[in-house]
């Protein structure tokens, strides 16, 4: 009996504890005094205060003496070129465009100078041919032998025939080169177009037969005639030409060259410079070297190989370049009793 009313009790403890509480007298619970101790409300604050307005974070300030300000602070979009190691390949927009302007600049002017040149050209045919048409008939030109007299070429044979004796060949075919090229400084003088010959040279001969003496006399006559700017005689051989390493032959090559401009270079046993039996050969690279100066250079230098006959007839088969840049051929032969 005790049992079932402490039962009863229990129970309707329980249901007490869960019952349903009016929301009046919840609102009433929470609106306790701030104050109240230990049964504050933890969420008064919340419950009694609006929400706070979310704030901005502060800009950045700009840069001092920054001239292109930003409403988001520093500079606006500029590249500063940043850590990236390839930053050089990247320019400005302006750069490129001066750029581009002064290279079309360029080739503006080259243009304008390539047609004021042809203009030039032009003028100076045209004075010509109006000199020759109103040139009189009996218009005097002097010869050859007078030419020579007045340039002083005439002086210089008459020295060759004075250090050489005999050889009557040789002297008749340095005379002919020395008219030839009276004659044509002849024509330049009346208005002609004239283009000068090839005064490249090969002596072929035995040593002792008077090819230097001939060299040296030549390079007199180039200068006196207008042809060579000092008229000085360089000499070489393979030794002066040839490196012993590779990278050596170049610049002994292009050094005689240098010192034998305005002049003529005797390169003497020339033959040597090429040995067919050794496609490694050093000499074939200063072979090349003569060769590309002979063509571009035919008015500054004059280049003369000289040996024996037999061994530069094999070597002219051999560089058939050196060949056809050679246009005069003197051949030296062996002094009798």
């Amino acid at each position: 009996m005790k049992f079932a009313a402490a039962f009863s009790l229990l129970f309707v403890a329980s249901a007490s504890a869960f019952a349903p509480v009016p929301a009046g007298r919840v609102a009433d619970s929470l609106k306790m005094a701030p104050n109240s101790g230990a049964n504050q409300d933890p969420f008064a604050a919340y419950y009694n205060s609006s929400p706070a307005a979310p704030v901005a974070p502060a800009a950045p300030a700009a840069p001092a003496g920054s001239g292109n300000p930003s409403p988001f602070g520093g500079k606006s979009l500029e590249y500063t070129g940043g850590s990236d190691p390839n930053n050089k390949n990247y320019s400005k927009l302006s750069e490129k465009l001066n750029e581009a302007d002064i290279e079309r600049r360029k080739i503006k002017e080259e243009a304008e100078r390539r047609e004021r040149a042809a203009e030039i050209r032009r003028e100076e045919r045209m004075a010509k041919i109006k000199y020759m048409q109103e040139m009189p008939e009996n218009q005097p030109a002097g010869t050859v032998d007078e030419f020579m007299f007045k340039e002083g070429v005439q002086d210089q044979l008459d020295k060759l025939d004075h250090d050489l004796v005999g050889l009557l060949a040789v002297k008749k075919r340095v005379k002919e080169i020395a008219a030839l090229l009276v004659l044509d400084k002849m024509r330049r003088k009346l208005g002609f177009e004239t283009s000068v010959p090839s005064l490249h040279m090969s002596f072929t001969g035995a040593p002792g037969t008077g090819k230097t003496t001939v060299a040296v006399r030549m390079g007199q006559i180039l200068a006196k005639m207008g042809y060579a700017r000092r008229g000085h005689v360089v000499l070489a051989t393979r030794d002066d030409l040839v490196g012993q390493y590779v990278g050596h032959t170049a610049p002994k090559t292009k050094e005689m060259i240098k010192k034998a401009m305005g002049g003529l270079l005797l390169v003497d046993e020339a033959y040597y410079l090429y040995n067919a039996a050794n496609d490694r050969d050093y000499g074939q690279e200063s072979i090349e070297i003569l060769l590309n100066v002979m063509e571009n250079n035919q008015d500054d230098l004059v280049v003369a190989v000289a040996g024996y006959k037999d061994r530069m007839d094999k070597f002219f088969s051999y560089i058939p370049g050196m060949m056809s840049r050679i246009g005069n051929h003197i051949d030296f032969p062996n002094y009798t009793a």
